[in-house]
């Protein structure tokens, strides 16, 4: 695959591409080795009030939340189509402009893509109504759509987390005004020109790009006229958007960031255990928010766990995302390569001991933003290492020796979205996941997904769920009616 000239990246808001109001514009650029990939409409608190309007007027006046939930799933199905013909080129523009490897790209972000559109389009098209006959009375429920959505995704997951906003949105008739990370600012503008191709109407997906604040988001999360806000993104940023919307009392659906715990018992099949592990961290260069940053390792084989552990991280290929054999790719900016090495440091004040890692590359390297896999030990849960979201390639190894310790390591944490567990003792396993105070909790495995099930994390990692009827009433304000038959009037 050959890499895509520097482009020109453009607001759509309603039928048009247009810059600016104001002229403004920022680079994006590879995180790998610092080429430009492209020049970005830098959006205006204008540009924000104008795709609201477009995505207003297109709910209030276009056709699509007046399509059934079949003729709206056919569209989404063609764009599901257009993704899947378009796969090598998006892969390799998520890849250049967020420093995931191809083959995450190619073999798992894209193809989720496709998925949460087929997903959300078959399930709005043949969800069930609630119905309640009783006597001369029926009652039942309603769910129109809700009307404009605010979508607000991250850049370490662009198209495939800004879909799983997109897809429930559209998919129960509303309109949406995305705005994509500004780190990562591509695929979302080659989705939206393929999404016009495929047959959505003009006017129902919005895409507006550039920062929050003041800037293009401020009417995004306090414009009155807008119905629904997704949002994921770090745990900071998602209390300035609930304030901002609080002033309207709009809905907000937030999945914000994670300190998961990743706990293996010493009954656990390591040759399960260690490889899920290094995945649970270390993949998508670990900018994760589901990463399993605190690896509790019960004591009677933390030595045998560590050892094996530490040597598969040190085998993993750092480098070129745009190469196949890459397992780590860049960071996404200087800023947070400093970020992340500043934890290592801090740990290492901590006490910590580094068992490897830990220090930033050079050489053939020096040009991006590559940090190794990086592994600590010699701390404890009450350090800061251990508490706050690093959101890089650095694991903290912490020992336990019974059930109950363990548990309450897990959830000793202001975050709350996501667990994993090793054990071959599966009364452990249900007793575990009924107390860890986690959205999510994998059971030896990581990352498998059922888009039916509820989605999203408990304390500073959430508000909200969503996922199958989850979804459905979020995007939905569900409506109850009663009907009494003519000859069961009340007299």
């Amino acid at each position: 695959m050959s890499a895509p000239a520097a482009q020109r990246v453009r607001h759509l808001i309603g039928e048009e591409w247009v810059d600016a109001s104001d002229g403004g514009e920022f680079e994006t650029r590879d995180p790998h080795d610092g080429s430009l990939l492209g020049t970005v409409a830098r959006g205006t608190v204008e540009d924000g009030r104008a795709a609201v309007s477009a995505a207003r007027t297109a709910f209030d006046e276009g056709p699509w939340p007046r399509m059934t939930p079949k003729e709206r799933a056919q569209v989404l199905h063609a764009v599901a189509d257009a993704v899947d013909a378009h796969r090598d080129e998006l892969a390799l523009l998520e890849t250049r402009d967020g420093g995931k490897t191809i083959t995450q790209s190619l073999h798992a972000e894209i193809p989720r893509v496709a998925l949460n559109l087929r997903f959300f389009a078959d399930y709005a098209a043949m969800a069930a109504n609630e119905a309640y006959p009783d006597g001369g009375l029926l009652s039942y429920t309603l769910y129109p759509p809700a009307g404009v959505v605010s979508a607000i995704s991250p850049w370490n997951a662009p198209l495939m987390l800004a879909t799983w906003k997109i897809a429930p949105a559209l998919a129960f008739g509303n309109t949406v005004v995305l705005k994509p990370a500004p780190h990562t600012p591509l695929t979302a503008a080659r989705f939206a020109s393929l999404a016009l191709e495929a047959g959505l109407p003009e006017g129902v997906l919005n895409v507006v790009h550039g920062f929050g604040g003041d800037e293009v988001a401020g009417p995004l999360t306090s414009d009155p006229r807008v119905d629904r806000i997704t949002f994921t993104g770090s745990s900071a940023t998602g209390a300035a958007v609930l304030a901002a919307a609080a002033a309207n009392h709009t809905p907000v659906s937030a999945e914000l960031g994670g300190k998961s715990a990743n706990i293996v018992f010493a009954d656990a099949d390591l040759d399960v255990a260690v490889p899920q592990s290094i995945r649970a961290i270390f993949a998508g260069n670990g900018q994760v928010c589901l990463a399993g940053s605190r690896l509790l390792v019960q004591n009677s084989v933390r030595d045998e766990f560590l050892a094996r552990f530490t040597a598969e991280a040190e085998q993993l290929a750092v480098g070129d995302p745009k190469e196949h054999s890459t397992f780590l790719g860049p960071l996404i900016e200087q800023r947070h390569l400093d970020k992340v090495h500043s934890y290592v440091e801090l740990a290492q004040t901590e006490g910590a001991t580094v068992v490897t890692g830990g220090e930033r590359l050079g050489g053939e390297l020096a040009g991006g933003f590559h940090y190794p896999p990086t592994v600590l030990t010699g701390l404890t849960n009450a350090s800061r290492t251990a508490r706050e979201e690093i959101f890089g390639p650095v694991v903290t190894v912490l020992g336990f020796d019974t059930e109950e310790e363990a548990l309450g390591i897990a959830n000793d944490s202001p975050y709350g979205l996501a667990g994993m567990l090793f054990t071959q003792n599966l009364d452990r396993a249900h007793r575990m996941a009924a107390r860890w105070r986690a959205g999510t909790v994998w059971i030896n495995t990581f990352f498998e997904r059922d888009l039916r099930l509820p989605f999203g994390g408990e304390g500073i990692s959430g508000v909200g769920r969503e996922g199958g009827r989850y979804s459905r009433e979020f995007f939905t304000e569900p409506r109850a009616v009663m009907l009494r038959l003519r000859d069961q009037v009340l007299r």
